[in-house]
């Protein structure tokens, strides 16, 4: 029997998401939940019914996880321990600062009704943070440098468009050469947060709005911006349409460290990612970590999990036997 799904909020994720269910052979798509007119909305996927999210409590028995695709910034922080109370639920959220606090709020709701939630899925927080795990395991005696980019940011664009002002944005985190090759190379340096990173934010205004205004917003807003250096260009709707259309990211996770009797020998460990759409690659993690839920509650699990805690095998369509001898 196939595992349903119904998706929340269909913009970029949302639309990544149908995608994925649409490719996963043990998945099947319920129902597509919406803020906005339903009638406004032209889904890919036939007789799948598009829904206000205010009759999303008329589903409860017919879904077996609800994919939430809305933002970190505001989004998610309302919405995970909401649904939760209802639906095993899986989400994205990526504010690393923050993620303790949303855990704490999703768990309680969960445990209480005996459900599953997955927060932070993804590639980082996700398949990064996998990652620095097992570098941190395998090499006790290290340093994690982590670096994202060059790419759009989905979550860092959000929180640009939802300043007062700001008709629509890109932002792209960019790795700073010299420190990645630092690293690469094998030196364990004491890296800050700006020495890593640079920001470049690409910002339509609204008509009238304040551009110094907008500007200060963005280079002060803290867990996003206010720790790196920052760099705003203020462009017209059509140059964002036309030079900044594409989702790409990815970016790369490092372990170094040392073994021996005298720490005399060096290893790296190196993790990359390089995506050409940032949506489409989340989803299909959140849509793994979907399967791997419906287990874990199967087998009496509740509460909020992170993809810390979900055994490897279970994010799989494929069984057991067929794991050990094809990918061991």
């Amino acid at each position: 029997m196939k595992t349903k799904v119904a998706i929340m909020g269909y913009g970029n994720l949302g639309k990544g998401m149908e995608l994925a269910v649409q490719e996963a052979q043990d998945m099947e798509l319920a129902a597509v939940f919406t803020r906005r007119d339903p009638a406004s909305l032209s889904i890919q996927s036939r007789n799948v019914p598009v829904l206000p999210i205010d009759e999303v409590k008329k589903w409860q028995d017919q879904i077996d996880v609800m994919l939430l695709c809305g933002g970190s910034a505001t989004d998610l922080p309302e919405q995970t321990p909401a649904f939760a109370k209802m639906f095993n639920v899986v989400d994205s959220f990526d504010t690393h600062a923050r993620i303790p606090e949303h855990f704490a709020k999703v768990d309680k709701a969960a445990k209480e009704n005996g459900k599953i939630a997955v927060i932070s899925c993804g590639w980082d927080p996700g398949m990064f943070s996998l990652a620095r795990l097992y570098g941190n395991a395998i090499l006790p005696q290290g340093k994690d440098y982590t670096f994202w980019g060059k790419g759009v940011s989905q979550g860092h664009s959000d929180a640009i468009r939802r300043i007062d002002g700001v008709k629509n944005a890109k932002q792209y985190t960019v790795p700073i050469e010299r420190a990645l090759n630092a690293v690469r190379s094998g030196e364990e340096i004491e890296l800050s947060t700006r020495e890593k990173h640079t920001r470049e934010c690409y910002v339509v205004l609204e008509e009238g709005a304040d551009a110094a205004s907008v500007e200060k917003a963005i280079k002060e807003m803290p867990n996003y911006f206010a720790d790196y250096d920052t760099f705003v260009h203020f462009i017209s709707e059509e140059e964002l349409l036309r030079d900044h259309v594409g989702m790409a990211h990815g970016g790369f996770v490092f372990r170094t460290g040392k073994t021996g009797p005298n720490k005399e020998n060096s290893h790296v460990i190196e993790y990359r990612l390089k995506l050409d759409s940032n949506p489409e690659f989340t989803t299909n993690v959140m849509l793994a970590v979907a399967r791997a839920a419906v287990r874990m509650q199967a087998e009496g699990q509740t509460g909020c999990k992170t993809m810390l805690d979900i055994p490897p095998a279970y994010l799989s369509p494929k069984s057991a036997d067929e794991l050990r001898a094809e990918l061991l």
